[in-house]
């Protein structure tokens, strides 16, 4: 295309300029707000922005962890790289680039991505979303319990981090999203931590039929059972129905069962209901092992 014909899709916000020599040419302004643009996409095209923008950078701290498909990024990023040498370079706004020299980084996706991801993210952002990318990144398996131990006591010096030094101990791989992280801190918060995650549930016959989030075993023998719900999985129809069918083999007279959503579990309001029914059976932490199944039948 010639330059006069770029110019003309920019003039018109057919096409929007992001960066120098970088040319979104996806729906711009209103018209994406207008169309719900996922978040997990805005997040992605800020990671790539920053690629894009500097050829031959490397993607840093929490840009590398949405490349590598780690959830529980804030929805608004900035996008952020490095240079592996380090050297002085002209900034190209929105961009955010780092003067640390990178000397090592992997391949995602064709994408270069910083191995020290984590350290570098988690002092950028709160204690929610911290907890949220150590769990994601463990249930990822792109990092074990073991690594995540030292790697953020070897990083203990680096600026933001001891603020953040409560927050990694918190970490679990078994919760499988954002808004189940934020379920369980705001249980662990209030004194009343799950019993288990990810209780696998079966009926008759011994088959498992489901698996729940949280779970308390309860001193008269029943249990409590929370569920947290993602909008993007269970929004639609087929889903709602098999969700109905689960919901109604789950409640029986063995089992309390809450269910919640993720606008709860941000706004903490799991760990006080959790509260009321615990505090009234008289519930003392009983941590149960993984492999744990509750027989309904």
């Amino acid at each position: 295309m010639t330059r006069e014909q770029v110019a003309a899709r920019t003039r018109t916000k057919e096409w929007e300029r992001v960066a120098r020599a970088v040319l979104d040419t996806g729906p711009t302004g209103v018209k994406r707000a207008d169309q719900g643009l996922e978040i997990e996409h805005r997040r992605r095209r800020a990671a790539l922005l920053g690629l894009l923008a500097h050829p031959g950078s490397v993607a840093t701290g929490l840009c590398a962890l949405v490349l590598h498909g780690v959830q529980g990024a804030p929805a608004q990023l900035t996008p952020e790289v490095a240079m592996p040498t380090g050297a002085p370079r002209a900034r190209r706004p929105p961009v955010r680039l780092r003067r640390s020299p990178v000397d090592r980084w992997v391949d995602v996706g064709g994408f270069r991505c910083v191995d020290r991801a984590l350290v570098e993210a988690v002092p950028q952002v709160g204690r929610r979303h911290a907890a949220a990318l150590m769990d994601s990144a463990l249930h990822r398996r792109l990092i074990d319990a073991e690594r995540l131990d030292t790697t953020s006591r070897a990083a203990a010096g680096r600026r933001g981090m001891a603020r953040t030094r409560e927050w990694w101990p918190l970490a679990d791989g078994r919760s499988e999203s954002p808004a189940e992280t934020w379920a369980r801190l705001s249980c662990v918060e209030g004194g009343f931590p799950p019993d288990i995650l990810q209780l696998q549930v079966a009926g008759p016959g011994e088959q498992v039929f489901a698996r729940v989030d949280l779970a308390w075993r309860l001193p008269d023998g029943t249990a409590l059972l929370v569920e947290i719900d993602g909008q993007e999985v269970h929004s639609a129809p087929r889903a709602l129905y098999r969700d109905r069918a689960r919901q109604n083999r789950l409640a029986t007279s063995r089992t309390v069962v809450r269910r919640f959503t993720g606008t709860d579990a941000w706004h903490g309001r799991v760990g006080p209901e959790v509260a009321t029914v615990l505090r009234g059976s008289g519930w003392r932490p009983h941590p149960l092992p993984p492999d744990a199944i509750l027989h309904l039948a």
